[in-house]
């Protein structure tokens, strides 16, 4: 069963070439195009995707209210903002509103299958560059925060030294594959590091990983 996609941007030749980049994946298919927020409510409401890619600059309603709303009526559709503003206020009012991920303009081509797939998959996707601002905006419940020696030392005494790796490449934004690569280890093993550290830190999400990692200083050490 494929994937449902409802694109909303108000520029005719950036949703044709997202409609080309979603046809070209087998599992994927775009139902809809709005090119205003009106519109893409409408559309929502008469055809329930799975996924809504959603543009902040919209005329007559913004992308962030659309996706309010759009939440509001229809909770169980994934929204991802894409935007040409790598701007921390905007990704917090993002998530705020209930995106389950927020993608750069200027990378969606090689993201933006990615990102679909993880929302699908129940996963929050920020684009890397804006990883550090989503951990400034939401900070860590629960954790300690940067520069707590005592509780770097609790969280080093916890992990290996290759669980850090796989942490901080967590934290990053990269994907399984990615970070396999980069440590010449196999998919399945970065896997089993991933269910390793949320079993020891008791967490239970990607996006809990990421704010652990940065809460205790992970992100900003060159060594385990």
């Amino acid at each position: 069963m494929r994937t449902r996609i409802l694109i909303v941007d108000d520029h005719g030749v950036l949703r044709a070439g997202l409609r080309a980049l979603i046809s070209a994946e087998p599992d994927l298919e775009v139902v809809g195009e709005a090119a205003d927020g009106v519109a893409a409510l409408r559309l929502a409401a008469a055809l329930h995707p799975d996924v809504a890619l959603m543009d902040i600059n919209l005329p007559q309603m913004d992308g962030l209210e659309v996706t309010q709303r759009l939440l509001a009526a229809q909770p169980d559709v994934r929204v991802l903002i894409f935007s040409m503003h790598e701007d921390k206020a905007l990704l917090q009012e993002a998530l705020r509103v209930g995106a389950a991920g927020y993608v750069v303009k200027r990378a969606v081509e090689s993201e933006l299958v990615n990102a679909i797939r993880a929302a699908m998959r129940g996963e929050l996707y920020i684009h890397p560059a804006m990883t550090r601002a989503l951990l400034a905006a939401t900070g860590a419940p629960g954790a300690a925060p940067p520069g707590d020696a005592g509780a770097d030392a609790d969280a080093g005494a916890l992990l290996t030294p290759r669980e850090v790796e796989v942490l901080k490449l967590i934290a990053l934004g990269h994907t399984n594959r990615e970070i396999a690569d980069q440590l010449m280890i196999s998919p399945r093993t970065v896997e089993s590091h991933r269910a390793n550290l949320i079993g020891k830190l008791d967490l239970h999400s990607r996006v809990e990983l990421v704010r652990y990692a940065a809460a205790h200083g992970w992100l900003d050490r060159q060594g385990p």
